[in-house]
C-alpha cells in the first residue's frame, strides 16, 4: 500500500477507530495516560500495517491493521513505564503467592487464604489489591487480539467461527490456557469476568446483579486478572 492517496484515505478512515481504541485502552488501564500519545502511536501502527500487510495470508486488512494499532499503543504504554516499581513488586508477589497456594491446595485459594499467606488483614489485602490493579490490567490487555466488533480474547473464547486465520494463529495456545483458567476461577470471580467481558456490563451494573458495591466488583475483577495472568505465566514458563 505505497500509493500516497490510498494511505491518506486509510488514515482518515481509521482516525475515529484509532481514537476509540485509545480512549478504550486508557479507560481500562490508566485514565491519566496521555490520549494524544496513544493516538499518535496508533497512527504509526496503522502505517506499519500498510507497509507489512500481505493479502496472500488470507487475513482481512481491517483485522491486521487493528492488531498493529493496538500493539503500537501497548508499546507506547510500556515505554511510558507509568507503573511504579513498588506496584510491579506487589504484583509479582501476588502472582507468586497465588500460584504457590494453587499448587499447594490443588485449587484456587480463597481471599482469606491469600491474605493469610501474605500475613495481612483482609483490609490490608484489599488495599494491596487496589494498589496492584494497574499492573494486572496491562498484563491482561497484552493478550488482547481484537475481532471486527472490538471484543478481545477474553470475549471470543467460545466463538471459533468469528476468528480469522491471523487471530487463530496468534491466540490458539493462549486462548486454550485462558479458557481453562477462567473455568477454574472461583464462582464469583468467574461471574464477574463473564458479565464484564461477555455481557459488556459496567462494574456498577455487575454490582447491582451480585448485590455488592462497585469497588467490590473491581476487587473481584482484579483478583481474577491476577489468577489468569498467573496461570498463563505458569504454563508459558
Amino acid at each position: 500500500m505505497g500509493d500516497p492517496e490510498v494511505r491518506d484515505k486509510l488514515i482518515k478512515e481509521y482516525g475515529p477507530k484509532i481514537k476509540y481504541m485509545a480512549y478504550r485502552l486508557s479507560h481500562r488501564l490508566q485514565p491519566d495516560i496521555d490520549i494524544d500519545d496513544l493516538i499518535s502511536a496508533g497512527i504509526i501502527g496503522l502505517m506499519d500495517a500498510m507497509d507489512k500487510y500481505d493479502p496472500s495470508k488470507e487475513t482481512l486488512f481491517k483485522t491486521y491493521a487493528e492488531f498493529r494499532i493496538r500493539g503500537a499503543m501497548l508499546d507506547e504504554i510500556r515505554a511510558m513505564d507509568w507503573i511504579p516499581r513498588s506496584v510491579k513488586e506487589k504484583a509479582g508477589l501476588l502472582y507468586r503467592t497465588v500460584a504457590q497456594l494453587e499448587k499447594k491446595l490443588g485449587r484456587s485459594p480463597t481471599e482469606d487464604e491469600i491474605a493469610s499467606e501474605l500475613k495481612m488483614t483482609m483490609a490490608e489485602y484489599q488495599e494491596f489489591i487496589a494498589q496492584a490493579k494497574t499492573s494486572a490490567m496491562i498484563s491482561i490487555e497484552d493478550l488482547g487480539i481484537h475481532l471486527d466488533n472490538d471484543r478481545d480474547i477474553l470475549e471470543c473464547i467460545g466463538e471459533p467461527e468469528k476468528r480469522d486465520p491471523l487471530t487463530l494463529l496468534l491466540s490458539k495456545d493462549t486462548r486454550d490456557i485462558l479458557k481453562s483458567a477462567i473455568e477454574h476461577l472461583p464462582e464469583k470471580e468467574q461471574r464477574v469476568v463473564s458479565l464484564y467481558y461477555y455481557n459488556e456490563l459496567t462494574m456498577k451494573e455487575i454490582g447491582r446483579i451480585l448485590s455488592v458495591t462497585e469497588s467490590r466488583v473491581s476487587q473481584l475483577h482484579t483478583q481474577a486478572m491476577f489468577r489468569l495472568k498467573g496461570k498463563l505465566q505458569e504454563r508459558s514458563g
